[in-house]
């Protein structure tokens, strides 16, 4: 029996405004990882990211109960946090030196590097097609670098470098989700990446503000409901429907760095996030029409980096 396409076309819906939801939680983010970055250290902030999304995870290990912790994956979870660890701290560090639209544009890159990781890691199978559309969103890659134009920066291959990473870490999920529960699998990473940025961040170690406070605090809590918004919008739809919508990010940051920081994007920025995205699009696209023929479970989504 076919599925109601008045379903699928509401639960697309109730997708798609989870997902610009969570948009707006990262693109806010984002923003405060910029402004804390002018008083913390990178690794600094990690750590309260983590820390504070942990205190926000105890209420749902209070309801779940301990039994939720149990695993027999806790080398990929490690493996995972340790992954995450260097994403994170390779992306906070990128956005205390790039304009905010720049960065996140070549955070798109994501679901190119974890359709690479997938198909090194898991054997997935890749076609003629998708090899062609990986290769037009790193294409746009250059076109929001332009190497020979201007100089390559470091924070620019720190971001991108961190994008790599955030696949891998979301390709590892997806290995584990067999037996581990999304819950289960958040909580571990934010129960895992806190002693891990708690050590290095104590040799750069400056006690927060007041207000470096507050903004702490609130982006922890942002980066967790964001995530959760994120995670309950790819559980209503397929990630071909909704991989459109994630390009909002591009202009809410690109709104708020001009507010708060008075960045101007350039041509070259909305150009090439274009070509990246229109490329993740069709490669969402092309997995969902795979799945449909083959019947193969869906594929877990690259979450923002920095997540």
């Amino acid at each position: 029996m076919k599925p109601d396409p008045r379903i699928i076309r509401d639960d697309t819906v109730r997708g798609v405004v989870w997902l610009v939801t969570s948009c707006v939680f990262f693109a806010s983010m984002n923003a405060m990882i910029r402004h804390l970055s002018a008083e913390l250290d990178s690794l600094e902030i990690v750590f309260f990211r983590n820390f504070v999304g942990l205190v926000v995870m105890l209420p749902w290990l209070a309801r779940q109960g301990v039994g939720a912790l149990r695993t027999k994956r806790i080398g990929g979870l490690v493996s995972r946090s340790l992954i995450g660890f260097v994403s994170m701290l390779l992306w906070f560090w990128a956005l205390g030196r790039l304009q905010l639209d720049h960065a996140v544009s070549l955070s798109f890159t994501a679901p190119l590097f974890a359709t690479v990781a997938a198909v090194i890691l898991l054997k997935e199978r890749i076609r003629a097609r998708r090899i062609i559309a990986l290769l037009v969103g790193f294409g746009g890659v250059m076109i929001v670098l332009r190497p020979g134009a201007v100089p390559i920066d470091v924070a620019s291959m720190a971001a991108i470098v961190s994008s790599a990473c955030m696949a891998l870490s979301i390709v590892l999920m997806k290995s584990m989700t067999d037996t581990e529960s999304p819950g289960t699998l958040v909580f571990y990473q934010v129960l895992l990446i806190t002693p891990i940025s708690f050590v290095p961040a104590l040799f750069v170690w400056e006690w927060p503000s007041l207000d470096a406070w507050i903004w702490l605090i609130l982006l922890g809590s942002f980066a967790s409901i964001g995530h959760y918004f994120f995670t309950r919008a790819f559980a209503c739809a397929e990630a071909s429907a909704l991989m459109p919508f994630d390009y909002v990010r591009l202009p809410m940051v690109a709104a708020i760095g001009f507010v708060a920081f008075g960045d101007v994007p350039d041509l070259w920025t909305w150009v090439g996030a274009a070509v990246i995205l229109g490329s993740s699009v069709y490669v969402a696209h092309r997995e969902a029409v795979q799945r449909r023929v083959t019947g193969a479970a869906p594929a877990v989504p690259a979450a923002p980096t920095g997540v």
